[in-house]
């Protein structure tokens, strides 16, 4: 914990960009319990609550080809003040959504809100190793995992009270005001990094970026590796868990938020205990571990107690893995092509994660139970580990430490 306290201390840029980072990241949690509250009040079915939690990936998806090149040619603050606008409105007008008739409006809304923010996020890890190397930029994104998943663990299980007390349009309110303060806070930020705008037009820059991945194959696997860890986009799962399991012992509100919470602890400790011992070869271990942490979330699933434990198991893992993976593909990357490649990366792993939200609903809506869906998604980490031991022996990849 003392290394991440060293860092916020030496370097005054990462400091109030993290503050930014966790002002937003907190507020955008109360939205996402009141939108899966209003959803579940409205009785939908699991389609549209799976739909709902895939449209939080696909526009991160849809505009990534192109983000990657406007980071490269933009300057950094003013890209991430227009974003953060973005978000302030999108995030207000969520209270015009008021029963199944408006879905329309919520479903837009979503696909906004959520483009900006993961433009937004794209742009910061981008900028990142511009202003850090090295271990820096491994605790740097540790951190920046661990401030998420604190706002994460914060923001959900407030906001679970926040709209049993309150209300659904209380939350999204709250939301677009966390968003205001976190502009102040950037716009009297002085961001100093070399910037030189390219003479390319966008296509240009992207057909760069294919010729640069044609001869750098390691980046593609990374960015493949970094993938697996959308597979625990478990936001329609755990709607669905609380559905069907919980709703007669709980409210629905509380309980998703406890349920989300209970992980986050997970997701903020996990790189504590684990990230110093992580390196390449160890890698894998963590993956074979997530997988039997989502195994032993299937089991106890149908206790909501046991759950919770369970819950917090299976964060342990996804914050190492998350930025470990992250950080090894910006160490094996030219420094020109952050912008681009971290947007390609954040594609792929938005459509890792919006592929698990679709096949959650898809599974669910065909009579699967939920303990069979999330055993496929164990599953799917075993595949990773394997995958990885085999980029290790055929690929050059650099140790983060070297």
């Amino acid at each position: 914990m003392n290394e991440y306290i060293n860092l916020i201390k030496s370097e005054p840029v990462f400091r109030r960009l993290s503050a930014v980072q966790l002002i937003a990241y907190f507020g955008a949690w109360f939205s996402n319990i009141a939108i899966y509250t209003l959803l579940l009040e409205m009785k939908v079915s699991a389609e549209v609550v799976a739909f709902t939690a895939m449209l939080h990936f696909l526009s991160g998806i849809i505009q990534a080809p192109f983000s990657g090149s406007i980071i490269d040619n933009m300057k950094p603050k003013k890209l991430m003040l227009i974003l953060i606008t973005f978000e302030i409105f999108a995030t207000l007008f969520l209270i015009f959504v008021n029963d199944i008739s408006d879905l329309w409006l919520l479903y837009t809304l979503i696909f906004i809100k959520m483009a900006a923010a993961s433009f937004y996020f794209t742009t910061e890890m981008s900028l990142l190793p511009k202003l850090l190397s090295g271990e820096k930029l491994q605790k740097a994104n540790e951190l920046h995992s661990i401030i998420w998943s604190f706002s994460y663990t914060l923001g959900m299980a407030l906001s679970g009270f926040v709209v049993f007390w309150f209300g659904i349009k209380a939350a999204f309110i709250l939301d677009a005001s966390m968003f205001v303060i976190g502009f102040w806070l950037l716009y009297s930020l002085d961001i100093k990094v070399d910037f030189i705008k390219s003479q390319e037009s966008l296509f240009q820059m992207m057909g760069d970026t294919f010729k640069y991945l044609k001869k750098t194959p390691h980046a593609i696997h990374l960015m493949l590796m970094h993938a697996f860890v959308g597979l625990t986009a478990f936001d329609a799962l755990v709607a669905l868990m609380v559905d069907r399991y919980y709703a007669s012992i709980i409210a629905t509100s509380l309980a998703l938020g406890l349920l989300h919470a209970s992980r986050a602890v997970g997701l903020v400790i996990g790189p504590i205990i684990i990230g110093k011992f992580i390196n390449n070869k160890r890698l894998v271990y963590i993956f074979i571990s997530q997988a039997l942490a989502i195994w032993l979330w299937a089991v106890l699933m149908r206790d909501f107690y046991l759950s919770i434990f369970a819950s917090v198991i299976v964060g342990l893992f996804t914050t190492t893995l998350w930025s470990y993976t992250y950080t090894l593909l910006q160490k094996n990357i030219d420094a020109k092509y952050y912008g681009r490649i971290v947007a390609y990366n954040d594609m792929l792993f938005l459509s890792s994660a919006a592929f698990v939200s679709f096949m959650i609903g898809f599974f669910a809506t065909n009579n699967y139970s939920l303990e069979f869906i999330t055993f496929l998604i164990g599953l799917g980490f075993v595949v990773g580990g394997v995958y990885f031991r085999w980029i290790i022996k055929t690929q050059t990849i650099q140790d983060i430490k070297s």
